[in-house]
């Protein structure tokens, strides 16, 4: 059992610093429920806007005259008038917990409202007993949070100008209560997201299997974490069998990409690999399509794409062939691809910042070309076939798809005279797209392509 923990759970939702910097004599207090809500001089619509407040934020309540509310602002450090229907009143005690958890349950899946829920949240963890904090109540309240502040950090990357001051506004609002968020930049795109605090905290109470799972979900969002061992080590933890179906495919989905994208960074490093992908593997083979949600079908797709450029990873050296490729470091921090013929003379070299898997080479019967699988990006799979000319040797590299790295894979699928086919998958606008190509070696155009999607 923790100690002290109303203070515990209290620092996870960011200690509620506004109300416990509160007066001690104070006795009420108030949250605002609309933005852009003045902050006036004196009582009455007449008298000018000395601030403009915004929804979540927290007041100290000193007074009352005619329909107004006499309050005092520690943001801003200053006193004013604010009408009493743009307010709810708060006493802070144990009796108005109940009352903040209905309103928190409705406003949960409230958008636009975030900011007012946070603050809701906050205001009942300062309400609420110890034992309550400690129980279910505590969790759903933390999990509250957390979905709203990710809801927000959502809101604030596809708000447009005209909205774009209030988002700010409701970005510092909760934040005053504790609640960070941070710039992640993927494929050079940057993405505001929720730090995860009040997720990290469910996982060491006593939450439900579900609660956890979707806390896990949350923290290992490949949008805003970069893939690592402890994440996916924290969702094999998960007990699958006991969760609802849905739950437990988005599950095994996280599981396989980000086992996926570990057997891309361990044989950057010359780690384990191959065992890597194996479990990717196992995860999306679990997965029971009968139980896929529709919103879910897409992400399915992509963990589908993601396993299958790791797999690779399993790939074992073919011998005895007449062409065979020898990898070496460079100086400059990239792989250097030697292409050798029987008798170790070199015939050709490439150099590339992309990862190299060796054990993918496979020349054909003449010893005219050999394809070999790289990777510039962890998601994204290459094939580079070289090539015999009357010039000499030359390199082809063969993308998923005519478009910038993201998630997809081009591989080899076997050699035919003078050409070789290769099977491209590529997530594309949402959306998978197979198709098997058949490549002339001489010359850098298309025979044909059959659409497998």
């Amino acid at each position: 059992m923790l100690q002290h923990l109303k203070d515990f759970l209290l620092a996870a939702a960011g200690s509620l610093v506004l109300l416990v910097a509160f007066n001690a004599n104070a006795q009420t207090f108030a949250i605002v429920l609309q933005d852009e809500t003045p902050l006036r001089p004196t009582p009455g619509a007449s008298a000018p806007a000395g601030a403009v407040l915004w929804q979540g934020e927290t007041l100290e309540v000193r007074g009352e005259r005619l329909d107004y509310l006499q309050v005092w602002d520690y943001a801003r450090e200053r006193g004013g008038y604010v009408r009493t229907a743009t307010l709810k009143r708060l006493t802070l005690d144990e009796d108005e917990a109940p009352e903040l958890l209905a309103v928190l349950r409705l406003m949960r899946d409230m958008p636009g409202a975030e900011a007012l829920g946070i603050g809701i949240a906050a205001a009942y963890m300062e309400a609420a007993p110890a034992a309550d904090l400690n129980g279910a109540d505590g969790v759903e309240a933390l999990e509250a949070m957390g979905a709203m502040a990710e809801r927000l950090a959502r809101a604030a990357m596809g708000t447009r100008l005209r909205n774009a001051t209030a988002v700010s506004a409701h970005l510092d609002v909760v934040a005053r209560y504790g609640v960070r968020f941070v710039t992640v930049e993927t494929n050079d795109r940057l993405r505001l997201c929720y730090d995860g605090e009040a997720y990290r905290k469910i996982l060491v109470l006593h939450a439900t299997e579900a609660q956890r799972a979707r806390a896990m979900l949350a923290l290992s969002d490949p949008g805003c974490a970069k893939p690592e061992l402890t994440l996916a080590e924290m969702l094999e933890r998960v007990d699958e069998i006991r969760l609802p179906g849905d739950l437990r495919n988005r599950i095994l989905m996280r599981r396989a990409s980000l086992w996926s994208s570990l057997a891309y960074q361990r044989a950057r490093t010359g780690e384990d690999a191959p065992a890597a992908a194996e479990r990717a593997l196992k995860a999306l083979a679990a997965i029971d399509e009968s139980e896929l949600a529709q919103i879910d079908r897409r992400a399915y797709a992509e963990a589908q794409v993601r396993v299958g450029t790791s797999r690779v990873a399993l790939a074992r050296q073919v011998e005895q062939q007449r062409l065979h490729i020898v990898a070496s470091a460079s100086d400059a921090g990239q792989t250097c691809i030697a292409l050798q013929d029987a008798e170790r003379a070199e015939l050709t070299r490439r150099c590339t910042y992309g990862l190299v898997w060796p054990a993918s080479a496979v020349a054909n019967r003449d010893g005219t070309a050999l394809a070999l699988a790289v990777q510039p990006v962890d998601g994204w799979r290459e094939l580079w076939v070289f090539r015999k000319a009357s010039a000499g040797w030359s390199l082809r590299i063969l993308p998923p798809a005519a478009a910038s790295p993201g998630i997809g894979s081009a591989e080899f699928a076997g050699w035919a005279p003078g050409r070789i086919r290769v099977a491209r998958e590529a997530m594309i606008d949402g959306r998978v797209r197979r198709n098997v190509q058949l490549v002339k070696l001489a010359a850098d155009r298309r025979l044909r392509s059959a659409a497998l999607d």
